[in-house]
């Protein structure tokens, strides 16, 4: 038996505001993050933990200046143009003509939550379609940082995420291109990431959006025990700095 085919010719995209409605689909990509990174051994977000650090946190600041997650979302249908205006950000609408039709086998697990999908829709007083026909697609997480030797701020993206059968159709540059904007939106001036060594084909894509390799730094952790040794550590002994 054929496997279905998704989206065959034609396939419409949205980024917007993450919600804590998102926050079983976010755990859910954040774990197939790990397992792309083979970080499954470490992982141990939950989605208790996620809805208290994005939705839940005492920190009172808004979106952008606190950690922001954006949802990629897809759709064989199309967005409406007129889609609820956002005080804080408004989404943002793409339309991609496939080369070859997109199979997702994951597809109904990925069914956006109709509530979102609704609110995002009732200037028109209906639903974006009849069956709700919107799926997640990918994610990006990111927070406000500030180096003491810049006059502003800037982004830190601390995941960027596309599942896999839509890669390759501009959705990674979308996401990045969203942090970007809102960048430039609240006067930032850099927009900063990591990669792993071996990902050669997400550092030709960073390269070529005319990202540039920092050479001469090195990323360190404290964490787990030699976190809890330092923290208690006689501040008189050792070696000092």
């Amino acid at each position: 038996m054929a496997e279905k085919i998704s989206f065959n010719t034609q396939i419409f995209s949205r980024v917007r505001l993450a919600t804590e409605s998102d926050v079983s689909h976010l755990h859910k990509l954040m774990y197939q993050m790990a397992k792309y990174h083979n970080y499954t051994k470490v992982f141990n977000a939950t989605k208790a933990s996620i809805t208290t650090n994005l939705f839940k946190s005492d920190n009172p600041c808004p979106p952008f200046y606190s950690v922001t997650a954006f949802i990629l979302e897809v759709s064989s249908d199309s967005f409406p143009q007129n889609t609820l205006k956002n005080p804080i950000f408004d989404p943002i609408l793409r339309t991609v003509n496939l080369v070859s039709p997109i199979l997702d086998s994951d597809l109904e697990l990925f069914r956006t939550n109709n509530n979102i999908s609704s609110i995002l829709s009732e200037v028109d007083n209906k639903p974006l379609s009849s069956d709700n026909n919107v799926f997640v697609a990918g994610y990006v997480l990111f927070y406000p940082c500030y180096s003491g030797y810049f006059e502003k701020p800037g982004f830190f993206i601390e995941n960027m995420f596309v599942r896999e059968c839509y890669r390759k159709c501009g959705f990674g540059k979308m996401l990045f291109s969203a942090v970007a904007s809102q960048a430039i939106k609240l006067g930032f001036t850099k927009v900063d990431w990591l990669t792993v060594g071996w990902n050669e084909n997400a550092i030709d894509f960073y390269l070529g959006m005319g990202a540039y390799i920092m050479q001469d730094v090195k990323r360190f952790r404290l964490s787990g025990d030699g976190l809890d040794a330092f923290a208690t550590n006689d501040q008189d002994g050792g070696d000092k700095i």
